[in-house]
């Protein structure tokens, strides 16, 4: 008897206690005071949620209105691992700071400019720091430290306004914008006012370039938009380091050059 690829499925459940018990523990907030009747709420909640059965494990109230659950309980889905398809790997060569600097060097004759910054009330710039600054991060150098780079970093809190004229006065190759603050989708608002206020400063190329600086948005919380759902280039998320954002200006902005 012959099997179809297709038809072969792994069928996994969560580990929560033993293997395969499908045991999962959530945590959530409802707008009601403590007590029996916030607890039946959370219950039904979960049951909803396909935990069945559940079991409220613990409650803290969060002011006199709101209270905190931890709810364990029996998840009722399963999910067909062998059917996931994921991404493979990147599109484009991983490169040394040495072959990024050649290859701005060789290509374009002159320095790459990039102009980064966290835009509307975002104030949390370690991400952007740890991508421009020379001290980096995972132990790669930040994009300062590329001799070819011309990097101006512009900091926390900075004006969609700002950033758009900012980018021309330096004539920007690239803007990395970083946004860690995600309350009520704010990170996808700023950047979609960001690439609209873009599309709008630059025309469009008559070569059919793109008539702007390469977009290019960074944060933890983007797995559930894609760049075309923004008006952005490319989404880098957490544990991105400097050398894969060089390495895709490099594909982006020079992609005639080859390291090979």
């Amino acid at each position: 008897m012959t099997i179809s690829v297709d038809t072969i499925k792994q069928i996994i459940r969560p580990y929560g206690d033993t293997t395969g018990d499908a045991m999962v523990q959530v945590s959530f907030t409802l707008p009601v005071p403590q007590g029996p009747r916030a607890d039946a709420a959370a219950l039904q909640l979960a049951g909803k949620m396909g935990l069945d059965p559940a079991s409220v494990v613990h409650t803290k109230p969060m002011g006199p209105d709101f209270t905190f659950f931890i709810v364990y309980g029996k998840a009722t889905h399963l999910i067909d691992y062998a059917g996931i398809t994921v991404p493979e790997g990147r599109e484009y060569p991983l490169l040394t700071p040495n072959q990024v600097n050649l290859a701005i060097k060789t290509v374009l004759a002159r320095k790459l400019v990039v102009v980064g910054a966290c835009i509307g009330t975002d104030a949390h710039t370690v991400g952007i720091d740890a991508i421009l600054n020379v001290k980096g991060f995972a132990g790669e150098k930040g994009l300062e430290y590329y001799r070819e780079i011309e990097v101006h970093n512009l900091g926390a809190q900075v004006e969609v306004d700002e950033l758009v004229v900012r980018a021309m006065g330096a004539n920007a190759d690239a803007v990395l914008v970083s946004q860690v603050v995600t309350q009520k989708s704010a990170h996808v608002h700023n950047t979609k006012q960001m690439a609209a206020a873009f599309a709008e400063a630059y025309p469009t190329s008559v070569t059919g370039g793109l008539g702007r600086p390469l977009l290019v948005a960074g944060g933890p919380r983007f797995d559930t938009v894609t760049p075309s759902d923004l008006g952005v280039d490319r989404i880098f998320g957490k544990g991105t380091t400097p050398g894969q954002v060089a390495s895709y200006l490099v594909a982006a902005l020079i992609p005639t050059w080859s390291p090979a």
